[in-house]
């Protein structure tokens, strides 16, 4: 697959757009455009995916070439981490570099070289029965405790990296020596994860394991959340693989994952892990589907599209309800997700204790397939009318209270990847395209009893 998407958008020139050079340390960038020029949806569209990619290659640590976890530009570090990476958010960003070849950001060369560098990086980096951590240093691949107990494998946060790590074997396969080369390793690195291990004998998967205190963290993952990914390739693994008794009795809890939740005129039909009333975050209904293809995916428990736009309206709906009555919720400024708060970092969600008047960018955006004119009504508001307090060198940052006058120029790699990658995946299907074409999935999916288009029943 060579550019196959280049010609179909130029990208708007907007002047030194580009101009935020490969600097590693942080520095306060103001947007390109003066203030007093409002742009159209198109052309805001241009610059956010463009922008926001340039976390994942700019703002890239240099030795591993991996996603680092955040980038601070006010300067402002917990434990002055910038040369700590992140595995899922690695997962985001290699689909997002993906997404830069398309769109002519890069060459297809310079997005050969940088997977290269991850993916030797991530064949030496720790791992723990094939799976990742959490966390490692970038310099040296050992992994940094996520948490005291939480300095192994990390089952979840592998499965997002896969999902990604399968798109670049897919988009390279049937390329040149180097290309082909590149995919063998992905396909190495796929087939060592030991997802029957993650059971711990059980019926279930479970989250963590440490070769230091084994399976303390005690963490068996159910549904309903983010993690339907991590079922998806477990099913799919041809080494490692997990029956489809692991979804159902595990995943599914034995069929108690169904629910009929009605708010705001729009129904779930799963149930969400402690948020039945109104769903839970947003990056609950974008994780697992950055490359799995929601279109037409149903199983006995859901269809996939259908409860993921719902879920996206009902959080639409509570922010412009605003029964908390802050500050800027509305039709145009909305969107509840995980992300920085005011104090530290919350799951944001519809609900008396989880919306604490703090707004993500990422959540409308990351929307954007299942909301489009909502999402970009969102989008142009913030660029024209807010970009001078919400916006940097990698996009939007992370999230911002209006309520509290709180505007923080920090990102974070887990809530930037995904609106690439879901912007892209809105215009044509970039990620979905790549990881429904991969053939182990497309078993795994009937193993489970998916019904998909790609899967023609």
């Amino acid at each position: 697959m060579r550019n196959l998407l280049f010609y179909s958008l130029l990208v708007v020139s907007i002047p030194a757009l580009m101009s935020c050079g490969g600097s590693s340390s942080p520095q306060s960038t103001k947007s390109s455009v003066t203030d007093t020029v409002a742009l159209s949806a198109d052309s805001i569209f241009n610059i956010v995916e463009e922008r926001t990619f340039q976390y994942f290659w700019d703002g890239a640590e240099p030795v591993s070439g991996m996603a680092r976890e955040r980038f601070h530009v006010d300067g402002e570090y917990p434990e002055n981490d910038l040369n700590v990476v992140t595995s899922g958010g690695s997962g985001f960003g290699v689909m997002a570099i993906l997404v830069g070849i398309e769109r002519g950001y890069i060459s297809r060369q310079q997005g050969l070289e940088r997977l290269t560098t991850i993916v030797s990086f991530l064949e030496k980096a720790d791992r723990f029965h094939g799976a990742w951590p959490h966390w490692w240093y970038g310099e040296t691949g050992k992994v940094k405790p996520f948490g005291r107990k939480d300095n192994g494998g990390d089952l979840v946060e592998t499965s997002f990296l896969l999902q990604g790590l399968l798109c670049v074997r897919q988009y390279f396969a049937d390329g040149n020596e180097q290309e082909k080369a590149l995919a063998a390793k992905v396909d190495q690195l796929w087939k060592e994860v030991d997802f029957n291990w993650y059971r711990n004998g059980k019926d279930v998967l479970y989250w963590h394991w440490s070769p230091e205190y084994q399976w303390e963290m005690n963490f068996p993952v159910t549904g309903y959340n983010e993690c339907l990914i991590m079922y998806i390739l477990a099913a799919s693994s041809p080494t490692h693989g997990v029956p489809a008794t692991v979804y159902h009795n595990g995943w599914a809890r034995r069929g108690a994952i169904r629910d009929s939740i009605n708010a705001y005129g729009h129904t779930l039909r799963l149930s969400h892990n402690y948020a039945k009333e109104y769903g839970g975050p947003l990056f609950w209904s974008h994780y697992s589907y950055l490359g799995l293809d929601p279109h037409g995916l149903k199983d006995k428990y859901a269809d996939y599209w259908e409860d993921n736009v719902n879920h996206v309206l009902i959080n639409r709906e509570w922010c412009i309800q605003n029964e908390k009555k802050y500050k800027g919720y509305g039709p145009d400024s909305w969107g509840l997700t995980a992300s920085y708060s005011v104090k530290g970092y919350h799951a944001h969600a519809p609900g008396e204790k989880d919306d604490l008047g703090v707004i993500a960018p990422t959540a409308a955006l990351s929307s954007m397939p299942y909301t489009p004119e909502y999402s970009k009504k969102a989008m142009v508001h913030w660029y024209n009318d807010m970009r001078g307090k919400i916006f940097g060198k990698y996009g939007f940052y992370d999230a911002f209270s209006e309520t509290d006058d709180w505007y923080p120029q920090r990102y974070l790699a887990i809530d930037q990847g995904p609106i690439v990658v879901m912007m892209e995946n809105y215009r044509s299907g970039l990620l979905w395209k790549l990881f429904m074409s991969c053939p182990e999935v497309l078993d795994g999916l009937k193993k489970l009893d998916f019904k998909s288009p790609y899967l023609n029943n």
